[in-house]
């Protein structure tokens, strides 16, 4: 892969993380209750809290992807560390999905009767289906990548025996 392409990934990837930070500091600011609240009880709010924490598997798996990317520059794609990486990313995506889960739960059993949760649960569903999805092809990948590492040590065997 040129370095051009993995640069402009790798810049994507950046972008995406910082978009992320820029809307996990100003939803909670603009969301409907917090128009009465200071700054401390906004960003004191359990939901707004267990969001901050459910997002550290979605920077983890940020951080993996481009880690991978540095090995795709570094030809390395065909290595341990590549699988074991996109293990990470895997196990990020699995977790991504059901912390969403719950988080989709809590808000149907503890909502405001008053407020309709279903906004919020389809987002959650939407969320949830796209953290599978990655999950799924992932583990596609990671299961290519290490058969190709397979074969590639069958090979290096064979040739050492040679």
């Amino acid at each position: 892969m040129k370095k051009s392409s993995i640069l402009f990934l790798q810049t994507v990837l950046v972008l995406v993380g910082i978009v992320a930070l820029i809307i996990m500091i100003r939803l909670p600011l603009t969301e409907g209750r917090a128009t009465n609240l200071d700054l401390f009880r906004i960003y004191s709010d359990p939901l707004i809290l267990y969001a901050y924490a459910a997002s550290i598997p979605f920077f983890i798996a940020l951080y993996k992807a481009f880690k991978l990317l540095e090995y795709i520059g570094q030809n390395e794609a065909f290595s341990l560390n590549s699988v074991s990486t996109l293990r990470s990313i895997k196990n990020c995506a699995i977790a991504l999905s059901i912390l969403i889960i719950l988080a989709g739960i809590y808000i149907r059993i503890f909502h405001n009767k008053e407020d309709d949760p279903a906004g919020f649960i389809a987002i959650c569903i939407a969320m949830t289906f796209v953290s599978f999805v990655v999950a799924t092809a992932v583990s596609v990948f990671e299961k290519i990548l290490q058969n190709g590492l397979d074969i590639k040590s069958e090979i290096e065997q064979l040739q050492s025996k040679k």
